[in-house]
This record gives C-alpha cells, sequence and structure tokens, in this order.
C-alpha cells in the first residue's frame, strides 16, 4: 500500500466507510466515488462542494490501484458507483480495454491533466503525479563512508552492499512502479541483468511500501539499518527537521512516473453528478490540498506546492515511463521473471 503511514490519522478516521456518510434517500443528490485506501481529502472542503452543487460525495475504498480496478472490471455491468479516483498508471489500459469507464472530457482537464492523457476518448483523467524513487539518508550513508548514489547504476557497486531495500512488485505498487522504471531505463532485454547484481550486492526485499520504509529505512521513524529504500519523490517532505532541513533525499534519476486517474463509470447510476465531481478533482481549490492530504503532486498547473515541498521534494523534471499498454500486456510476465531471478 501506498504511504500508508503518512496519513495514519485520517485513515483511521476514512477506513471502510463513507466520508461523509452513506447515501440515502434522505440526503439529497448523491454520488459514490469509489476510490483506493489512500484518498484523503478535508471534510470541510468536501462540504463546501455540497453546499455549492447539493450533491454529496459518498467515498468508498476498496483497496489499493490494482484492487480497485479488478474490483471495477467484475462489476462492469453493475457498476458499484458513479466516479472512480486512483487507477494508475500501471493498471490503466486494464481499466480501458474492459470498458468500465465512460467518455467525458472535463473543461478542467486543460489545465494539465490533459498532458498525462492515456488515450483521446477521455475515459481516464489525471489527477494527481506521485513518481517513485530511490530515497536516501545522507548521513546515514556518510557515516557508512559511502556517497550518494545518482544514478540506478551506482546501486550495485559493493559500497552499497547490505544497504538498499526494495518492495516485492507483486505486493507493492511502488515496487512494482521501481521495476518498471528499471525496464524503461534498461530496457526489456537488459533489466534482468540489473536485477541480479542488486540481489548479488545484498537487495533486501520487503512485501510493501510501509515495512521497507518504517521498520528497514534508516531515514525514518523507524530508525531501521538501510539507508537506501524505493519509496516516492514526495517522501522527503515527511521527514524535514524542525529547523527546515530535509533529512532525506530523492534519486531524481530513478524515478518512475506514476499518474493517478479518474473517469466516470459506464452505467453510473448519477452520471451527470459524476462528472461535477470529476469537475471538482481538477479544481483549483482541490489540487490545491493534494499533496498536504495525500503526498502526491497536483495534475493541474499552476498550483504551489507547500513551502516544504519546495525545498525537499520537488517534482522531477523527468521520470522514467512506459506506454500503458506496454505494461498492461507484459505486467504479469515481468513480475513472474522478476521472482525466479530474485526469489528463486
Amino acid at each position: 500500500m501506498r504511504r500508508t503511514i503518512l496519513f495514519v490519522a485520517l485513515a483511521a478516521l476514512l477506513s471502510g466507510c463513507s466520508l461523509i456518510g452513506s447515501a440515502d434517500e434522505d440526503s439529497g443528490r448523491a454520488v459514490v466515488l469509489v476510490t483506493h485506501d489512500s484518498f484523503a481529502a478535508r471534510l470541510a472542503l468536501l462540504d463546501e462542494f455540497t453546499d455549492r452543487t447539493g450533491i454529496t460525495i459518498d467515498v468508498r475504498k476498496v483497496g489499493d490501484a490494482g484492487e480497485l480496478t479488478n474490483k471495477l472490471v467484475l462489476t462492469t455491468d453493475s457498476p458499484i458507483g458513479d466516479v472512480v479516483y486512483g487507477v494508475d498508471t500501471t493498471f490503466a489500459s486494464r481499466a480501458l480495454s474492459k470498458n468500465v469507464l465512460a467518455n467525458y472530457r472535463s473543461p478542467e482537464a486543460d489545465n494539465g491533466p490533459q498532458r498525462y492523457a492515456v488515450e483521446d476518448d477521455h475515459r481516464l483523467t489525471a489527477v494527481d503525479v506521485g513518481d517513485v524513487c530511490l530515497n536516501i539518508d545522507p548521513a546515514a550513508l556518510a557515516a557508512k563512508g559511502a556517497p550518494e548514489p545518482t544514478s540506478y547504476e551506482e546501486l550495485t557497486d559493493p559500497r552499497y552492499r547490505d544497504l538498499l531495500v526494495v518492495q516485492d512488485p507483486a505486493t507493492s505498487s511502488p515496487g512494482l512502479a521501481f521495476l518498471l522504471g528499471t525496464i524503461a531505463h534498461f530496457g526489456e532485454d537488459g533489466w534482468q541483468t540489473y536485477w541480479k547484481a542488486l540481489r548479488d550486492n545484498g537487495m533486501k526485499v520487503a512485501s510493501g511500501w510501509e515495512e521497507a520504509y518504517t521498520q528497514d529505512f534508516s531515514g525514518s521513524s523507524g530508525k531501521g539499518p538501510r539507508p537506501l529504500v524505493v519509496s516516492y519523490a514526495s517522501s522527503p517532505a515527511a521527514e524535514v527537521a524542525d529547523d527546515g532541513t530535509p533529512r532525506t533525499k530523492a534519486v531524481l534519476g530513478t524515478c518512475f512516473r506514476q499518474v493517478e486517474y479518474a473517469g466516470v463509470l459506464s452505467g453510473a447510476p448519477h452520471a451527470e453528478d459524476a462528472k461535477k465531481v470529476l469537475d471538482f478533482l481538477l479544481s483549483a481549490p482541490f489540487q490545491a490540498e493534494v499533496a498536504d492530504q495525500m503526498y502526491v503532486y497536483p495534475a493541474r498547473e499552476g498550483v504551489e506546492l507547500p513551502p516544504a515541498w519546495q525545498q525537499a521534494a520537488p517534482l522531477p523534471e523527468q521520470a522514467g515511463s512506459l506506454p500503458p499498454k506496454q505494461i498492461a500486456d507484459h505486467r504479469e510476465q515481468w513480475i513472474d521473471e522478476w521472482r525466479r531471478l530474485v526469489q528463486g
């Protein structure tokens, strides 16, 4: 799961239920927003939307991006909501190929989200960006006499033996994104050799982000033994010292662009109101808060990042990517191959 520790208080509040109550006949116009477990938004902001439009947003969380997409596919003929938020780069083609989404081009799309468009019929619209990158603990590296790495290739150097922890791409969204980043960087015929070298250099594999980041990584709350971890470009914004100095860094030469999308579901019971909710997700007020609420970057252009982000976690200017269809066609094959190489 993504970034769970960064918004545990909100997760406790929102877990397994609607954000502002279950929809019923007495609640007026209600739109069911189906999303992932990491969704968070201020109640006051959603209340303002309701006051302005008369539409109540009923949030239903159904797991991570993979679980979310699979649930939508399995319920295509009887949709479980009206609008979805959280289908990411790695699952976009699956959602599109199974026709779970309706065509809708938001008037807000030209304010930045359109640059991340997957295809031309506007079934998915970008809401946020959450690049996955190597994160480092500079102080711990210095204590071990190791320089700060700046590239994928350096991680195989013996100076970094037993210092790196990654996530299993079969069970972790950032783990999969990091694998895809190495495939984009080294090519379909070269990434295997790279992962063998990482394995032989003492790389540890954790099942998920929370275990790797909060238990194994030295730069976060767990003060673990490893100063190199796969996380997000935004993660250093959560590790700022009292004096405003960032304690960790993202290695921007190792980032893979992970975009999260929203769309109106095919056969949505409240399709017209669902469009208004999607417009709201792209609006300046909502976009201005995604960094603080969900530790992702806004897809809308011109939205100022929080001050801590501007120093510690600027959006990478360049990040690796792969066509969503290529990911969809080869994802399971690549994961199986990775398991054979790394886990035997």
